[in-house]
Order: structure tokens, then C-alpha cells, then sequence
């Protein structure tokens, strides 16, 4: 029988046009796996870190921790005055004999095959080796060993900026957070390796000593979610989550590997239909815990990846995220002379809606734009920037640069060529054709909504109007813009 009391899993993707603010909700969720601890004193962050650890590890850990302020090779004296050393001898109760304690550890954990640590006792594991100046240094073979150690390590260096920044804010109430999410976005070069495991170069000197030269060690390493997995096993009271931005950028059964079928709910760790399998590097028994969820974002116009979908329809629920133009605001112009309309105002809504509904009807539902590439337009230069550098490019890319589309998405056809935003590449504001346009030159493209789909993509070109570029004549009129309502 399952446990009934383990954490029913989420497995969720957000699906949408570029722009609709899926990125958006995975820093949201993200909050939701963050824990803003109380403040508390560099003491108390300090002993709840070191108060389980052996001499053993806490010497590992001052070593470590030089290690992260780039120095590799520490003498006694600096592991005995290290804060974490002095911390736990406070915690025992020890004044006396410190430099004795660090030296018995050192020699103790040393290889074998040391050529300048003599001793007797040592135990079945080395950690520790010294070179011929007397400095120590961690041994690469011993870092596997460390993993664990490393991410308290990390987690409580966090905590110290944390502290650090809430004391400077003077902000009694706020205290250093603590993530139990892993973010990573995927590319078309992401593969196994750096998601699951891999084996990775690894850099160690050959001796530790100045003339020293380096040589090139290859170890198995963990991967984003194996290391949140194994953070997720050691603590089931609490969820965890992996947030994938983009996940149909890379090839995802190539990414999961043999943890595609893992990630099924009723295939975790506990539940119905449990699995494990033996990973692909390390053929280390695995199954994903339980209090694991999982959130994505797809951009559903990125349709070279399309067939992605099926693999993992009925692993996910798919929550579409469609433009919400009513989020965006109402833009006001400045009067430049009496004689302009007091309602001198763009509503960024309408012209949002106005442009979708026309995109939809010529090129497609899924060459939408979303409210984000609006999001921040706050005044008309903005707006202006926003169309020449973002939504115009965009649209000339879903339309193939179809002069005639686009014209006909930002309602050019019946307008002077000095109020057109498109223009053809081929025509001149300078032309014979003045401030009229015939209606006859309506373009017939669309006497019927599909009767261009036949026509080649690339037959025409464009080229933006240099005065919305420039930002004048026409188009610092709000009236041009308005146009664009549905």
C-alpha cells in the first residue's frame, strides 16, 4: 500500500505566445519554495551549522570554505583561528590543545602514500594532504565526499548575505530566506549531463606547491536535479521544485534520459507505482522523490520543436497563458496647443486587442503578441520604441515580411503613405504617390481572410516608416495609434 501522507506531486507546464508572462509565474511559484527564516545573530546561523559536525568535517568545512575565497592551500594556524574551528571549541567547551586537535585530524585522514605526512593511525579515508611548505590542501579525489557539506556550506554563506543585507535595511521583521527550488532554463546544446549527471573535467595540481602544474582529473558529477533530489530525500516534510524555463528549447528525452518515465506522480518514490532505475554514469539505484514538483514554460511558436508535446502530454498538465491586454493601462499624451483634444490618450488595451484580433485573422492564433511587450509602455515614446524594436520585428518574422500582412495587421492600406507604419522596401515617401491613396489600392490580398496562405513568404519586404522612427509628423499624434483599436 502507498503512503497516503506523501506529498501528491505537481507536474505542471505553461504554455503561450512569447510575452504572456510565463517566466513571470515561475518567479511567483519560486516564492512559494522559499522560507524566510527569522533573523538571527551570525552565532546562532553559525551554531545551528556546525553542531552535528565532527573535527573531521569541520575541518573539511574551513577548508572548503578558503577554497570558495580562492585559496587552496592553508596552514594550521588558519584552520585553528577560522571562525567555524573557533565556534566548535566553543561548542565542546575546549580552550586548550586546539593546534593538537587540528594536527591529529590533518595527519589522520592523509593518504598512504603521502610524501610528506608520516603517521600511524590513519583512518580508511583520506581527505587531507600537505605540501612540501607545510600548507594543507583537500585532496580532488575527496570532493565527491563533500557534496553534502558543500550545499550546507553554501546555504549558510547565503544566509550570512541574507542577514547581512535584512541589518542594513534596518528591517527587524525580515530574515534571510532559504530556497528550495532549482531554476535552470534550457538551450538546444542542455543534454543529461548537466540536468541528471555527468562526467566533468576537473582541474587538481599535481603537487601543491608554487611551481606546480595542473592536471586534468574526470569525475561523475550531479546535475541540477539530482542534487535537488537529493536535498528533497533528506528533508520529506518540505516540497521542493525544479522550475524549467523554455523546456521545449532542448531536446527534452535526451535531457530526462531514463527519469522521463520517473517523473510520472505514480511512478515516485512511495507512490502507487514506484520505480527505480540505475543511472546512466554511476548506475547508482535512483527514483525521484515524491515532495519533488515540477514547473515549465513552453512558447508554443517555437514549432520546430512541436512533436515535444506528445512525450510529454501525459506527463503534465498543460495550463494555457493567453495575452491579457486588459492588464495594460491608458497612456496620455501632452497637449502641444490649445487646439488638441483634451482626450489625447492611447489606450494600450484596445490597441493590443485591435492588433491580436488581426493577427489572428491572418497569420494565426499563435502569432499573437502578449501583453509583456506593452508591460512597461508608460508614456508615447515608449510606445514608439516598443513598436519599431519589438512588435514590428516580431510580426515581420510570423509574417514571413509580407508587406501586404503586415500593411493589413496596422490598418495601412487606406491611409497616406506619411500615416502608414509599413512601408514596401521598394517605395519612397518621396514618390509620385502623394498624400492619397486611391481605395483601388486596397490591397486585394484580403477580399478573402486565407487567400494569401497560398503565396510565397518571402515575396515581398518591408521597411518601418522613418518618421515612427523618428518619432515625428504623424506618428506624435495619438490619432495614428488609435487607429489600431479593433
Amino acid at each position: 500500500m502507498p503512503d497516503t501522507s506523501i506529498h501528491a506531486p505537481t507536474n505542471i507546464i505553461y504554455t503561450g505566445v512569447a510575452g504572456t508572462g510565463k517566466t513571470y509565474r515561475l518567479l511567483q511559484i519560486a516564492k512559494r519554495y522559499t522560507d524566510y527564516l527569522p533573523r538571527a545573530d551570525e552565532a546562532d546561523i553559525l551554531g545551528q551549522l556546525l553542531q552535528a559536525l565532527s573535527w573531521r568535517e569541520i575541518v573539511c568545512l574551513v577548508l572548503l570554505d578558503f577554497q570558495s575565497k580562492h585559496q587552496d592551500l592553508v596552514k594550521v594556524p588558519e584552520i585553528v583561528n577560522h571562525a567555524f574551528f573557533v565556534a566548535k571549541a566553543a561548542q565542546n567547551a575546549r580552550e586548550k590543545n586546539l593546534s593538537n586537535t587540528a594536527w591529529s585530524v590533518l595527519q589522520m585522514h592523509s593518504p598512504t602514500n603521502s610524501k610528506t605526512v608520516t603517521y600511524k593511525n590513519r583512518a580508511s579515508q583520506a581527505y587531507f594532504d600537505k605540501d612540501e611548505g607545510g600548507a594543507w590542501y583537500l585532496l580532488p579525489e575527496s570532493f565527491e565526499l563533500l557534496t553534502e557539506l558543500s550545499q550546507q556550506l553554501a546555504e549558510f554563506q547565503q544566509a550570512q548575505r541574507d542577514n547581512s543585507v535584512n541589518q542594513s535595511q534596518a528591517n527587524p521583521n525580515q530574515g534571510f530566506s532559504q530556497q528550495r527550488f532549482t531554476m535552470v532554463s534550457f538551450h538546444q546544446a542542455y543534454g543529461y549531463e548537466e540536468f541528471v549527471e555527468g562526467i566533468r573535467p576537473v582541474m587538481a595540481a599535481s603537487n601543491h606547491t608554487m611551481n606546480s602544474s595542473s592536471q586534468m582529473n574526470y569525475a561523475i558529477q550531479d546535475g541540477a536535479f539530482l542534487k535537488l533530489c537529493q536535498r528533497a530525500a533528506n528533508d520529506p516534510e518540505q516540497c521542493y521544485a525544479i522550475l524549467i524555463d523554455e523546456i521545449n528549447r532542448a531536446n527534452v528525452s535526451r535531457v530526462f534520459g531514463e527519469l522521463l518515465s520517473l517523473i510520472e506522480p505514480d511512478k515516485r518514490a512511495g507512490m502507487t507505482n514506484a520505480m527505480t532505475v540505475h543511472l546512466a554514469y554511476s548506475g547508482r539505484a535512483f527514483s525521484i522523490p515524491a515532495n519533488i514538483d515540477i514547473y515549465a514554460t513552453m512558447n508554443t511558436q517555437d514549432h520546430s520543436l512541436a512533436p515535444l508535446d506528445m512525450a510529454l502530454r501525459r506527463r503534465f498538465r498543460f495550463i494555457e497563458c493567453p495575452p491579457q491586454p486588459e492588464l495594460l493601462p491608458i497612456i496620455h499624451v501632452p497637449q502641444k496647443s490649445e487646439t488638441d483634444s483634451p482626450a489625447a490618450t492611447v489606450d494600450l488595451a484596445k490597441l493590443l486587442a485591435g492588433l491580436n484580433n488581426r493577427i489572428t485573422q491572418t497569420v494565426g492564433m499563435e502569432a499573437q503578441l502578449g501583453h509583456a511587450f506593452l508591460w512597461s509602455v508608460t508614456d508615447l515614446g515608449q510606445l514608439q520604441a516598443a513598436l519599431v524594436e519589438q512588435i514590428i520585428p516580431q510580426l515581420m518574422q510570423a509574417t514571413g515580411g509580407q508587406e501586404g500582412t503586415l500593411q493589413y495587421i496596422f490598418r495601412d492600406e487606406q491611409q497616406p503613405l506619411r500615416a502608414q507604419f509599413i512601408h514596401d522596401s521598394h517605395t519612397s515617401i518621396n514618390d509620385s504617390v502623394n498624400d492619397q491613396v486611391n481605395a483601388s489600392s486596397q490591397n486585394p490580398l484580403f477580399t478573402g481572410q486565407n487567400a494569401f496562405f497560398g503565396q510565397s513568404m518571402s515575396t515581398a519586404g518591408y521597411r518601418i516608416n522613418t518618421d515612427l522612427i523618428a518619432r515625428v509628423g504623424e506618428f506624435a499624434k495619438p490619432t495614428v495609434y488609435q487607429r489600431l483599436y479593433p
